[in-house]
């Protein structure tokens, strides 16, 4: 299993070596991975019908009790295959729509790795390992998503999707830490166990608000919504594989996933149910008005999630059914809807629907495959999509008091996704052929089977639900529920209530897709209200935060080195002044003290004299070496208290210091400017203040009992343990040795820093 899953990991590093091996056609050969991923997770199948939940787990961290644990249950099971069957087909799909292309062998590691990506997500066990799939699913995106690096839209769209989902993902991490500080565990097994005592926890409103808002962000659910329209500015194989398929549904599954353990209260279902419900009414509506394909199909995209997620909301088993099964009918019928999109965007270089018309008479397999996803969009027997409706209709009516307004909600979504579906699958494929489009012929076979197959699916399972009701469909059902679920899929179920639903949602839709015609201007309008868009104002928000920040900065960090250490300086005064508010123990015995010396006294002097020079000359020179003189004063006094090593590094130090500074006083005026008077009562109230505190601290900790259990250890050991005689040198080797590596590390670098400033020119260019 864990091979399975860094298999496509391995192929993303090893592709950089095989790119003067793969050439030309010979991509669709990294098309057998996926292939094989399908039918090795298909080989498990008949285990999961059977009600095994398989566990394959990998010691990781065994300090911490933290594996590499995976789990295929039929949840993971029905995503596994979603992610590797679609995977397979965006791979062939990708050989000829990007044949050609000087990255197509990064385009294929990025595709690679994000496949991965998902695979590892849907089957973490461990809460951790889920958010670190979770991470990696957000930075392959980034790069799918900005392929087209040399369109600043493609990288604005990268950006803008990698934050949202980035920020989700740190309020996710947030909400794994506290969800194991309630349920006292990360494995999502062991969760799911003491689920009972999640829901009267304390922390399980902070749980569930962020768990929400990481689902939330990667699902593009309102107000999180708007990065998924624009990252339709990535290749169409990303839009189909990330955007209709996979990466969106992972907030999705993350939901579904969490509903046995966190479901089954009113913060749980309310919110999801509220949520879904305004992202799919609000999305669908927006998808009326667009006329360009992508524009269409990421919309209703949006709202299909919505509807997902308003289902997981309503929490029964009738809603749960009619969830997982429609996970599966909108991967079928939106996958083909965007390869679909994907061959006319390729062969007629345009995606605005208001032009295309015609289109089967030169492209007569894609024009079937966009019929038949478009009628399983519809939800018209006998389709796949027809069952998946009926089921949505039989949870809302079950769902409660509210059953009217949410079987309502439901029936506009769905006369709305009809009108998105005709608009995309059947508009450019019927009527007369436009003069452009005459010379349009059918793409290579690589690019129609694709969407041939997919859609062909959403007719067979329709036809033949039994081929995936129990194998499939059930077993995922059950993961959600805690008694397994009776349930018979078929397309007639006689003459009732959501049958005449059905058909209200089918002809309103037909209506609707036959008197609302798409155009520009109908699109103007809704722009209108642009500036008072969830993005618009997030946007806003993020503009004002940037304005603050960049004000805050510039007060505090002016370019004057003097700013900088007055508000450290001020800010541990008051820090300190804070801290002896709350009490000072001094109780200070001057017979403990030892006794000054005639020259102690003198090198006392001798520094007061220093500071007092250091402080009031005008010269730059003079004050370097006062406080020279100051340090070799600090050298003698370790030399009269026994530490001639801490002498001999105090005087190094202060050497090369007064070296280096001397060097650098070169380049600045030989004399101080003399500042104001205020400023410099400033400056001297503030070191007064500082050196006062800072004594009182020194002589606080005289009063703290000494504890030699640890440098006695040192001692003891030092030689033994270590074989060195030099007791500081082991401590700084052997023992604290990571401190001292970590020391070293940033003395490398601040080296490297120091290094490129100097080679770095100051000189203005001349003008030429």
């Amino acid at each position: 299993m864990l091979l399975a899953i860094l298999s496509g990991f391995i192929l993303a590093i090893l592709l950089p070596l095989l790119k003067n091996i793969l050439r030309g056609g010979l991509f669709i050969l990294l098309s057998a991975l996926p292939l094989s991923l399908f039918v090795y997770f298909l080989s498990w199948l008949p285990e999961v019908k059977a009600g095994g939940d398989l566990l394959f787990s990998y010691q990781w961290v065994p300090s911490a009790n933290v594996n590499l644990s995976f789990q295929l249950d039929g949840l993971a099971m029905l995503f596994c295959l979603l992610i590797t069957g679609i995977g397979s087909l965006v791979f062939i799909y990708t050989s000829s729509y990007l044949k050609g292309h000087p990255y197509l062998g990064r385009f294929y590691g990025y595709l690679s790795m994000f496949m991965a990506s998902m695979l590892g997500l849907v089957l973490s066990d461990n809460l951790l390992l889920i958010f670190i799939f979770w991470e990696l699913t957000s930075i392959s995106s980034f790069f799918l998503i900005g392929f087209n690096n040399d369109s600043e839209a493609s990288r604005k769209s990268a950006l803008l999707a990698l934050s949202i989902t980035g920020i989700g993902g740190l309020f996710l991490l947030v909400g794994f830490v506290l969800l194991n500080q309630a349920g006292g565990h990360y494995s999502f097994t062991a969760l799911l166990n003491s689920s009972p005592d999640l829901a009267s926890h304390p922390m399980y409103g902070w749980i569930l608000f962020f768990l929400f808002i990481g689902a939330f962000t990667k699902s593009a659910q309102f107000p999180f919504h708007f990065w998924l329209p624009g990252a339709m500015k990535a290749p169409t194989p990303v839009s189909t594989y990330l955007h209709s398929a996979t990466m969106v549904k992972a907030g999705i599954y993350l939901l579904a996933r969490f509903t046995p353990v966190l479901g089954e209260t009113v913060w749980w279902n309310g919110t999801l149910t509220l949520v879904g419900g305004v992202t799919m009414l609000y999305a669908v509506i927006h998808a009326l008005f667009r006329i360009d394909l992508k524009g269409i199909l990421a919309y209703s995209t949006i709202s299909a999630l919505g509807l997902i997620v308003f289902l997981l909301g309503i929490g029964t088993p009738e809603s749960l059914l009619a969830a997982t099964v429609f996970i599966l009918v909108h991967a079928l019928y939106k996958a083909t809807l965007f390869l679909v999109t994907g061959i006319i965007d390729h062969e007629t270089g345009t995606r605005d629907v208001t032009r295309l018309a015609g289109l089967n008479k030169v492209m007569l397999p894609v024009g079937i495959a966009a019929f038949m996803a478009a009628l399983s969009n519809a939800g018209i027997p006998p389709t796949f999509g027809f069952l998946g409706k009926d089921l949505i209709y039989d949870a809302t009516l079950r769902s409660g008091s509210l059953f009217v307004l949410l079987t309502g909600a439901a029936v506009v979504t769905n006369i709305c996704l009809l009108f998105t579906g005709f608009k995309a699958g059947i508009s450019p494929f019927v009527g007369p052929l436009p003069q452009e489009f005459k010379q349009v012929h059918l793409p290579s076979p690589l690019m129609w089977i694709p969407p041939l197959l997919l859609a062909s699916c959403g007719i067979v399972f329709g036809l033949f639900p039994f081929l995936i009701e129990g194998s499939l469909l059930v077993p995922a059902v059950s993961s959600l529920l805690s008694t397994a679920p009776d349930f018979h899929l078929q397309l007639w179920h006689g003459f009732n209530i959501i049958l005449l639903l059905s058909t209200i949602t089918i002809g309103s839709g037909i209506f609707l897709f036959y008197y609302l015609q798409s155009s520009e201007s109908k699109l103007a309008w809704v722009s209108r209200f642009e500036p008072f868009s969830p993005k618009s104002v997030l946007v806003g928000m993020a503009k004002g935060f940037a304005l603050f920040s960049a004000a805050w900065t510039n007060l505090w960090q002016n370019g004057k080195l003097r700013h900088y250490v007055f508000t450290i300086m001020a800010f541990l005064t008051v820090l300190l002044a804070v801290r002896f508010l709350q009490g000072i123990r001094l109780n200070l015995n001057l017979q403990s003290l030892s006794d000054l010396a005639f020259y102690d006294v003198a090198v006392l002097l001798i520094m007061a004299t220093s500071i007092l020079f250091a402080v009031f000359t005008k010269s730059r020179l003079q004050a370097l070496a006062s406080v020279g003189v100051m340090g070799f004063c600090i050298c003698l006094i370790f030399l009269f208290y026994s530490a001639p090593d801490l002498a001999m590094t105090q005087f190094s130090i202060d050497t090369l210091t007064v070296i280096l500074f001397v060097l650098v006083l070169q380049k600045l005026p030989g004399y101080i400017k003399e500042e104001s008077k205020a400023i410099m009562w400033r400056d001297g109230i503030l070191a007064f203040c500082f050196g006062t505190l800072i004594c009182i601290l020194a002589l606080e900790v005289l009063q703290e009992p000494l504890h030699r259990e640890i440098s006695k250890y040192y001692a003891e050991n030092a030689y033994t343990m270590a074989k060195g005689k030099n007791v500081v040198n082991v401590i700084l080797v052997d023992f604290r040795g990571f401190d001292t590596m970590v020391e070293i590390t940033v003395l490398a670098i601040a080296a490297l820093g120091v290094s490129g400033l100097l080679r770095l020119s100051t000189r203005k260019p001349e003008n030429k």
